[in-house]
């Protein structure tokens, strides 16, 4: 039988070292993760991906939730967007945000003519005082967008 003697010589200090190194590194980057929470501009930044070169103009929008949140873990919302929701005049995407949670983009819905009405409701977590923001696309290209100031009592991020 043929052994094949290696010669890197991998003592139980190196690998010590090793193995707490990467678990210090590991632990500071889900420090910063915990930690990170996104900003007006990163907010700016999505809805002009998905707005694709369209103003988007003010009204049409009534978002229903909170001025005053006492627990973050859970907060309700509604929105509605003022739409008579015909073949040739309805809703097509309703999409929030908010701009102090770790990832800004909280939720996008869908809509086709059959929706009914362009109305839905959720809950979603918020972190701290912070804005929340909604922009609703049209099919006939028009964008609309609305955004309210949310406090909250205990974070839920």
């Amino acid at each position: 039988m043929l052994v094949r003697e290696c010669n890197v010589k991998f003592c139980r200090r190196d690998f010590f070292i090793t193995f707490f190194s990467c678990a210090i590194a590991t632990f500071f980057w889900f420090l910063k993760q915990k930690f990170a929470h996104s900003t007006e501009a990163d907010v700016d930044a999505l809805v002009h991906e998905k707005l694709n070169g369209i103003l988007a103009k003010t009204g049409k929008i009534t978002l229903d939730i909170p001025e005053v949140a006492e627990n973050g873990a859970s907060v309700q919302f509604t929105v509605t967007v003022e739409s008579p929701m015909t073949e040739q005049d309805y809703v097509t995407a309703i999409h929030v945000f908010t701009e102090g949670n770790a990832t800004p983009h909280v939720a996008s819905y869908y809509l086709t003519p059959f929706s009914g009405k362009a109305r839905l409701t959720s809950r979603f977590r918020l972190a701290r005082k912070q804005h929340v923001r909604v922009l609703a696309l049209m099919s006939d290209g028009a964008a609309y967008v609305a955004r309210r100031e949310v406090t909250v009592a205990v974070g839920g991020c």
